[in-house]
C-alpha cells in the first residue's frame, strides 16, 4: 500500500507543478485526525548551546550561540529566513524515509499535530493555540485526541537537534506548512516567532472535535475558535489526507484513494458516493458503498447534511483552484492562532523541494 501510494504521489510530481492555486500538490499519509504521546527530551548540538535573547526579537526571535569554550564570548544569532527554509528543507528531504510508515509518508501525521497544536484556541479566554507546544507534556499529550502524535513528535526530534535555535512551538507548525506543499497542496504562508510554554498552559481534553458528534458539536468547537461556517466546511478538506487507525482514534481506513496528496477529492467523494455503515466492531463509521475501502466518520456526512455546509461543500467539489484559495488561508489562521506576534513580524513562503 505504502509503495503504490508513493509511486503514484511521485509521478503526480513529475508533472508541471501551476502557480499557488493549481492542481493538487501533496504527498500525505495518515490522518488529519487527531493522537497523543508522551513528551521527549530535549537536544543539543555538536557542542554548541543556544539561550533565548529578547523572545521574540524580529519576529523569529534572537539567540545567544554559546561555545563549550568558556573563553570564547557568544556570539548573537538571529535566525533569518534562509534558516528557516533550511530546516523546512530537512523535513521535507525526511518525510517518506520510512517505507512502511501508514501511506509512506510523515507527511499527514506532521499536519495533524500542527492542527492539534493550534486547534485548542479560546477567543474568549485567549488560551491554547500553536504558541508554546504545551503537547510536550502530559495531561495534554494524553487526551484522547491526541492518540498517536507521538509518531509526529518524535519524528521532528532530529530537526529540532540539528537547529536547536527554532522553538518546538515553531517547528510543528512550520512541519505542518511543508508538509502540506511537499503533498502537492497549496503555498501556506508562515509567520515565526512562537514562543515554547511549560505544562502550566497546558489545556483542559475536550477543545478539540469528536468525530462521533454531528454539525452543532462542530460549530461549538470553530466558533470558539472565531472561525465561520466556510472556514469550518475548508479546513474539512484536510482528510483529503491521511487515515483513521483503530489503535489511535479507534476508526479505520483512509477517507479518499490518495491519502498522500492533497485534493478536492474528499468533498467529490461525499457528494458523488453513496455511503452506508460500516458492519464492524469498531465505533459507528461510514463506508463507500461501491468499494467499501474508503472511509466517512460522523462529523464528516454532517457537513453534507446541514444545509449551509453542503453549500460550501458544492463550491468545493466542483472547483480545486477555489478550495486551495480558501483552504491556503483558513490554515494560516489556524495556525496563527493567539500567538503574539511582535509588531513588523515578516510573513514568509517556502519553496517546495519535492512536489
Amino acid at each position: 500500500m505504502a509503495s503504490a501510494t508513493r509511486t503514484f504521489a511521485r509521478a503526480l510530481r513529475t508533472s508541471a507543478r501551476p502557480a499557488i492555486n493549481a492542481a493538487p500538490r501533496a504527498a500525505f499519509r495518515q490522518s488529519a485526525r487527531f493522537y497523543s504521546a508522551k513528551p521527549t527530551g530535549g537536544s543539543s548540538s555538536n557542542g554548541l548551546l543556544y539561550g533565548l535573547a529578547g523572545a521574540g526579537l524580529l519576529g523569529g526571535g534572537a539567540f545567544y550561540l554559546y561555545n563549550n569554550d568558556s573563553n570564547v564570548a557568544p556570539k548573537l544569532f538571529v535566525p533569518k529566513f534562509e534558516d528557516y527554509q533550511k530546516v523546512y528543507n530537512e523535513i521535507a528531504s525526511r518525510l517518506e524515509e520510512k517505507e512502511d510508515y501508514d501511506d509512506g509518508s510523515y507527511g499527514p501525521v506532521l499536519v495533524r499535530l500542527a492542527w492539534h497544536a493550534s486547534g485548542t484556541y479560546d477567543k474568549e479566554t485567549g488560551t491554547g493555540g500553536s504558541n508554546g507546544a504545551t503537547m510536550r507534556f502530559s495531561p495534554e499529550s494524553d487526551h484522547g485526541a491526541n492518540a498517536g502524535l507521538k509518531a509526529a513528535r518524535d519524528f521532528l526530534e532530529p530537526v529540532k537537534a540539528k537547529f536547536p535555535w527554532i522553538t518546538y512551538s515553531d517547528l510543528w507548525i512550520l512541519a505542518g506548512v511543508c508538509a502540506i506543499q511537499e503533498m502537492m497542496g497549496p503555498t501556506i504562508p508562515y509567520r515565526a516567532g512562537r514562543q515554547d510554554r511549560d505544562v502550566a498552559a497546558c489545556t483542559p481534553d475536550g477543545r478539540l472535535p469528536d468525530a462521533a458528534q454531528a454539525q452543532d458539536h462542530l460549530r461549538n468547537i470553530f466558533y470558539r475558535m472565531g472561525f465561520n461556517d466556510q472556514e469550518i466546511v475548508a479546513l474539512c478538506g484536510a482528510h483529503a489526507l491521511g487515515r483513521c487507525h483503530t489503535d489511535r482514534s479507534g476508526y479505520s481506513g483512509p477517507w479518499t484513494f490518495s491519502p498522500t496528496v492533497l485534493t478536492n477529492d474528499y468533498y467529490k467523494l461525499l457528494i458523488e458516493e453513496k455511503w452506508q455503515w460500516k458492519k464492524w466492531n469498531g465505533p459507528k463509521q461510514y463506508e463507500d458503498k461501491k468499494t467499501q475501502t474508503l472511509m466517512m466518520l460522523p462529523a464528516d456526512m454532517a457537513i453534507i447534511q446541514d444545509k449551509k455546509f453542503k453549500e460550501w461543500v458544492k463550491v468545493y467539489a466542483a472547483d480545486n483552484d477555489k478550495f486551495f484559495e480558501d483552504f491556503s488561508a483558513v490554515v494560516k489562521k489556524l495556525f496563527e492562532l493567539g500567538v503574539p506576534f511582535k509588531e513588523g513580524t515578516e510573513t514568509w513562503t517556502f519553496k517546495p523541494v519535492n512536489a
